[in-house]
């Protein structure tokens, strides 16, 4: 549940930069920590950072945040979902996108 008047927010991180990648999970654990709802889609590449142990990300899947991986990231990084987090959700930009309704979106 969103805090009081707070919309949700959508961060979609696409490549593999380590300070804009942690900037984005920052954002995401602080909108998080204020009671909003927030988005992680992993696109592309980025799916093999979300699958690396990191801090930042854990704080975030422990403050509720959903984290969605792309599927053909998955695919052209050779992962399958059944090994990985179960906290991990999986789709595409189109289903991504879709979900995220009135939220603001903002592009890592």
């Amino acid at each position: 549940m969103c805090g009081i008047g707070m919309r949700g927010l959508g961060i979609i991180i696409g490549g593999m930069d380590p300070s804009r990648v942690g900037t984005a999970l920052t954002l995401a654990a602080s909108q998080a920590a204020l009671g909003g709802r927030v988005r992680l889609l992993f696109d592309g590449d980025a799916v093999r950072l979300a699958v690396t142990r990191d801090e930042l990300l854990e704080s975030c899947l422990e403050l509720g945040v959903t984290v969605t991986l792309c599927q053909s990231g998955l695919a052209s990084a050779g992962l399958e979902a059944a090994t990985l987090d179960p906290r991990f959700e999986y789709g595409g930009m189109v289903s991504w996108l879709a979900a995220l309704g009135e939220d603001r979106l903002t592009l890592a």
